[in-house]
């Protein structure tokens, strides 16, 4: 916990830290496009609001003027009447722009969400081995809804709250003007507090997002580990990690509202003093009547009255907008985090060679020159040899993980890696497999460096099979055909008897209907991981890896797998990484894999001739059993 913390700390501190951005908004506001015309309806809403709420106050005047001058009651009713329909027309606009902020904001949430999870499936492992689950999470829901609820009401305000000061301003100014010239006068120094606030609602706002951040990863953390957790009485430890994490979000939430709580109050004293200085210039000049009985400021009384209203009004979009840009402000700590994830760029990729391999193929399967089932990049359907060249690689620069690694496989052959931990059997399959990259070096299918392949092509090649196999909260049968949804029952069937799976599946209550629970936890470790190999089986992959498949499980059922195993492998490359050495006896060549390095190679009796380093792990091994 207190590692994925301090992992989520590095990460936020490299956030951004420049002021408000209006590109950034500018570029997510992109993804509203889908909505551009619920959103050129909200737009509509607010200018129209903004028209209707300046016009009321000038039917108030008439209607003062009018019962001062002793209109009849007809005039008075047409008066009232025209009120009462501009009241109705406002709640209808109200009613509209309320409808469409939600579907806008609702439908950016949903667009969102999806970009964003397509954009992390395309991303290398290499992403998600330096980021906390909670990290990822943290963007995809909170960070998105924050976000998607900001931009329709961005809109709305951008449109109303100008239009409506500018209203206002022309209404006054057409009054009087020199009552107008009083009331604006504030409006600099609005500018001044808006600025002086940003940066710090911005920082603080900062703050509260990455530390939520941190206590969504110590509550995934803590709810994952939690068998750990208990089994070493760590509640209290943990507790005050937490307790920690929740004191820091306090101190940052509770700066934030402080900073808001002046900020809005500030915005409101700038708008009632405006209001107060068109009062006590009114009242100055009300006080000197002229003859003819009109005032001096040139305004009857209800015109007076609704210039009150005006200035009053003022101060309403004025701190509308300037709710909306604190809230926008505290947004934007999300709009970085959430952008910073939708522009990382995946390191391992499609090549320009593999991409027009691609484009070409998918030309000729138009052209019907070709058939769709064929490559997707054009090049040989069957992988016979699979060459590391010269590999060297490294996760960080300067700390090479393997070193000048050359190893040629084919078809059919079944090759295991061995040593000590840490010494890059892993990474080596994983190259393989193109999760990574080779710094230096290359690798070759039939030949061809595997980067001028599809990468699609060659990892819909791959069998993969873990130590700890993860099964999804789903039936049996659906975790088996998962990763080839059109597989009929009968291949199923066939997949997990070749996998040996089929007897224990079919003892089940449910048989291949049985959910196995979250994690497959409904399930045996053994029958997790003959799952597993029959998911596996049932892609039909020309490349199968078994990462310490059998190291979690007890000797009958390792003797079950491993027969399996037999079966699954043949006629396939294979790479295997074993911790019990007695399982790749019978695998064709034996690496083992010292420190990024290849130190010996070869069958298991000519590397036991050899009394090498595999011949010090094996009778190591052999003795430590027998004293067990």
């Amino acid at each position: 916990m207190a590692e994925s913390t301090a992992t989520e700390a590095h990460f936020d501190d490299e956030a951004y830290r420049g002021r408000f951005d209006p590109q950034l908004w500018l570029r997510l506001s992109r993804h509203a496009a889908p909505f551009r015309r619920p959103i050129v309806a909200l737009c509509l809403c607010g200018v129209l609001m903004a028209a209707v709420d300046t016009a009321l106050p000038l039917v108030t005047a008439s209607l003062i003027d009018a019962a001062i001058a002793g209109a009849d009651g007809a005039t008075i009713a047409s008066h009232a009447a025209v009120y009462l329909a501009l009241v109705v027309v406002l709640c209808a606009i109200v009613f509209g722009f309320i409808n469409l902020a939600g579907a806008v904001a609702t439908g950016i949430e949903y667009d969102l969400r999806e970009k964003g999870f397509r954009h992390l499936q395309s991303l290398s492992f290499s992403y998600f081995d330096k980021r906390p689950v909670g990290w990822i999470v943290t963007r995809l829901t909170s960070d998105i809804n924050k976000i998607a609820q900001q931009v329709p009401w961005l809109f709305l305000d951008l449109v109303w709250g100008p239009a409506f000061i500018l209203l206002l301003s022309g209404a006054m100014f057409a009054l009087s003007p020199k009552l107008a010239i009083w009331v604006v006068a504030v409006l600099p120094a609005l500018v001044l507090i808006t600025a002086f606030f940003q940066s710090r609602l911005l920082r603080s706002q900062r703050e509260v997002r990455k530390t939520n951040s941190r206590l969504t990863a110590a509550f995934s953390e803590c709810l994952m580990g939690v068998r750990t957790t208990k089994s070493l009485t760590r509640e209290r430890e943990n507790l005050h990690e937490f307790q920690e994490l929740s004191s820091t979000m306090h101190h940052h939430s509770l700066r934030n509202a402080l900073q808001s709580a002046v900020y809005l109050p500030l915005v409101t004293f700038m708008g009632g003093l405006a209001v107060g200085l068109a009062l006590w210039r009114g009242a100055e000049i009300m006080a000197l009547p002229s003859d003819d009985g009109v005032l001096d400021t040139g305004l009857t009384p209800g015109e007076l009255v609704a210039f009150m209203q005006f200035a009053g009004m003022l101060a309403l979009p004025i701190q509308d907008l300037a709710m909306h840009f604190t809230r926008l402000q505290s947004a934007q700590a999300s709009a970085e985090r959430l952008q910073s994830m939708l522009d990382a760029a995946p390191e391992v990729r499609e090549t320009p060679a593999a991409l027009d391999a691609i484009a070409a193929q998918q030309s000729r399967i138009a052209a019907g020159e070709t058939h769709p089932n064929e490559p997707i990049d054009g090049g040989d359907a069957v992988i016979d040899t699979l060459t590391f060249e010269n590999i060297s690689f490294w996760y960080v620069e300067g700390e090479p993980v393997l070193r000048d690694l050359s190893l040629n496989v084919r078809a059919g052959q079944t090759v295991a890696f061995v040593g000590p931990t840490g010494g890059g059997k892993s990474t080596t399959v994983s190259l393989a497999a193109r999760f990574y990259e080779p710094c230096e070096g290359r690798i070759a299918v039939n030949g061809v460096d595997y980067r001028d392949r599809s990468l699609a092509w060659l990892q819909s090649q791959l069998g993969v099979v873990l130590q700890t196999p993860h099964l999804f909260n789903d039936t049996v049968r659906e975790n088996i055909r998962y990763g080839r949804l059109d597989a009929s029952q009968d291949e199923i069937v066939a997949a997990a008897e070749l996998a040996g799976a089929h007897a224990f599946i079919t003892s089940l209550e449910h048989g291949y209907d049985t959910v196995v629970g979250e994690a497959g936890g409904n399930l045996s470790t053994g029958q997790r991981q003959l799952v597993s190999l029959a998911r596996a089986v049932l892609a039909d992959p020309q490349i199968v890896i078994m990462d310490e498949a059998t190291s979690s499980v007890d000797t009958e059922t390792e003797r079950v797998i491993q027969s399996a195993i037999e079966r699954v492998l043949d006629g396939r490359i294979a790479f295997v990484i074993a911790h019990r050495l007695s399982t790749i006896r019978r695998a064709d060549l034996i690496c083992v894999i010292e420190a990024g390095r290849i130190v010996e190679r070869g069958s298991h009796d000519e590397l036991m001739a050899r009394h090498g380093a595999y011949f010090q792990l094996y009778t190591k091994q052999f003795v430590s059993d027998a004293g067990g």
